[in-house]
């Protein structure tokens, strides 16, 4: 018997901004975010977009709104079924 499985990833869909995201559990909010083409995750106060810089939560620049809770930093939180994503691409004011 073999130790090596060829079960196929799990993936969950996620909505991003109000469109269906597919992504592979166990990975991070930011990392689907990128993966899906999203690049503007907030603004910073002169409207420029941001996103993802160190990628361990250190700086901030990830944050987006998760669940209804604004600030979330999506580079330590991990993708579950059903999460609701609010990035900066669907918003016009400041996403601090």
């Amino acid at each position: 018997m073999s130790l090596l499985t060829s079960a196929a990833p799990v993936t969950v869909t996620i909505d991003v901004d109000g469109r269906a995201v597919r992504a592979l559990a166990g990975m991070s909010v930011a990392a689907a975010l990128l993966d899906a083409g999203v690049a503007g995750f907030r603004r910073s106060i002169g409207g420029e977009p941001r996103g993802p810089l160190c990628g361990m939560g250190t700086c901030f620049e990830c944050r987006v709104t998760i669940d209804g809770v604004a600030h979330r930093r999506s580079c330590l939180t991990l993708v579950a079924d059903g999460m609701r994503v609010g990035t900066a691409s669907a918003r016009s004011e400041d996403a601090r």
